[in-house]
């Protein structure tokens, strides 16, 4: 197979009829890489509205428990790309994320903005660091599978075409991002889980090179001193070399899935789709976390 024979097989399919589909050859055959740590970082974005990061803090999932927290995020949005929406695993996998959700107090405009974060942040991030753009029927078929996705989460008012999704995550990025100690806390346990997924001599130059992959308005949320133009030349410079490497290369003959990333690292003796996740403290109701909690108003 030729290096882009499979876009054309992806041109030949409907993007609104297909985009299961186009999905799931886009992100397991041409960037399965790329769109890990794309929606790595579009989850990470997500920290810098405070009602998202204080929530998180509050319940220390990712504060405490960083590493199975990323593990079954991964693996159960991996359910539903490799096995479908209507498949017994990927109803099992929506029906976990529904019932983690419910459990909290989350509004539908955060939800929606997450889901924003999906089908925009990998755009950007193969755009930037990609060995090749998306296609505009990727485009059309990211929105798609998460107005699919969004739809089965219950999720209100969904974007219906990629620049709706676009518009709607940089509205709701400029009107709430905002300090906040508990996301910042939570970041700070990111960046450290990232770090131990490598030798621990590297830790420090993994939170280096990560810092120098967020853009202003993150670094200036979360109040990181600003990397320097060289960690981030030699960061963003190295990303784009490897893209011009991975365009030589041979295509993927083989899908590969978010569960065979080495990062995954809470489950060596496999896992039940049903076990992922959280559960709700036995006989309690509602959102388990404390209400009350202060404005979202983003502070200066």
């Amino acid at each position: 197979m030729q290096r882009f024979e499979r876009l054309k097989e992806i041109r030949r399919l409907d993007p609104e009829r297909d985009f299961l589909e186009i999905y799931r050859l886009t992100v397991t055959y041409e960037f399965p890489w790329d769109v890990t740590r794309a929606l790595e970082l579009a989850l990470y974005r997500t920290y810098a509205v405070p009602s998202i990061g204080r929530l998180l803090a509050e319940t220390g999932e990712l504060t405490e428990r960083s590493q199975k927290r990323y593990d079954d995020t991964a693996l159960l949005l991996d359910a539903v790309v490799e096995h479908g929406f209507d498949s017994e695993e990927g109803r099992t996998a929506l029906r976990r994320i529904n019932r983690m959700h419910r459990s909290y107090d989350i509004s539908n405009d955060d939800m929606r903005y997450v889901l924003c974060t999906f089908v925009v942040i990998p755009k950007r991030w193969l755009d930037l660091y990609g060995w090749r753009r998306l296609s505009g029927h990727e485009r059309r078929a990211f929105a798609a599978y998460y107005r699919a996705l969004g739809a089965r989460m219950g999720i209100q008012d969904l974007p219906q075409t990629f620049e709706d999704f676009e518009r709607t995550l940089d509205d709701y990025e400029e009107e709430h991002f905002g300090w906040d100690p508990g996301a910042r806390s939570v970041s700070d346990a990111t960046l450290s889980l990232m770090g131990s997924w490598y030798p621990r001599p590297l830790a420090p130059l993994v939170r280096k090179a990560s810092l120098a992959l967020l853009d202003d308005s993150l670094i200036r949320t979360f109040r990181y001193e600003p990397p320097g133009p060289v960690a981030r030349g030699m960061t963003r410079g190295a990303l784009r070399l490897r893209a011009r490497a991975v365009r030589l290369l041979p295509p993927r003959s083989t899908p590969h899935y978010a569960r065979q990333n080495p990062e995954i690292k809470g489950y060596p003796e496999g896992y039940d789709v049903s076990a992922l996740g959280t559960f709700p403290t036995p006989g309690v109701r509602g959102c388990p976390v404390p209400h009350g909690r202060p404005s979202d108003t983003p502070a200066d």
